[in-house]
């Protein structure tokens, strides 16, 4: 069979099937369960590279395989999933569409150039770590955190999406150094995504669009 089917990719594979399964829930008009699947993938994404290098055996062809799969998950994943729940949540008009395609367009050269750098690139001397330009895969964190500062102020969802998608496809491509996280502040971060996910679900299932509308009731009251 073609392909890598060892526990190395497994991660990456199981990535793609959360996203399509985003895209599915987009679809339908589960809009919190489609950025709940995006938060998955990104969380997924964070660890595929770990597992990976633990595995001490691997050919230069099952590397290179790897590299390739990862950036064409991403696209899918962090490309395409954040495209389609945006358009689901009204950047369907004349201004709208240009920032969707130029986010995932913006999202797949941030992919090949990182493809045609990170085997080139030299380690630094203070070796601290560095992306050129901000990861793709921060869609994961910046657009269900989106929603979530959304929720309190309705109005202005529409609005703040549109900044949102085009300032993070900017940086997609914008020259500058952005650290990687170390793994304590990975977990944070992966702490903080769960939580946000929880709050959005969590409306979801009470039935009213956010715990705000509450506070801005007993506010009214008094």
């Amino acid at each position: 069979m073609i392909g890598v089917y060892d526990y190395t990719v497994i991660l990456t594979y199981l990535s793609l099937i959360s996203s399509l399964s985003g895209i599915f829930c987009a679809c339908s008009g589960h809009i919190r369960w489609a950025l709940a699947c995006l938060a998955m993938s990104g969380l997924l994404d964070a660890f595929d590279g770990k597992v990976a290098r633990r595995k001490k055996d691997r050919t230069d062809m099952e590397k290179a395989f790897g590299v390739q799969l990862d950036s064409l998950c991403d696209i899918v994943c962090f490309g395409v999933l954040p495209v389609v729940i945006c358009f689901h949540l009204g950047m369907f008009a004349p201004l709208g569409l240009p920032i969707l395609c130029f986010y995932c367009l913006a999202g797949l050269i941030r992919l090949a150039w990182f493809n045609v750098t990170a085997e080139t690139e030299a380690p630094r001397p203070d070796g601290k770590k560095y992306y050129q330009g901000m990861p793709i895969t921060s869609i994961a964190v910046i657009l269900p955190v989106s929603y979530a500062i959304g929720t309190a102020f309705p109005s202005r969802l529409y609005l703040l999406l549109h900044i949102v998608m085009l300032a993070t496809g900017v940086l997609f491509i914008l020259r500058f150094r952005f650290r990687k996280p170390n793994s304590k502040e990975l977990a944070l971060l992966i702490v903080f995504v769960a939580l946000v996910i929880l709050y959005i679900l969590a409306c979801r299932l009470w039935g009213v669009d956010t715990p705000w509308h509450w506070v801005l009731r007993l506010v009214r009251r008094r």
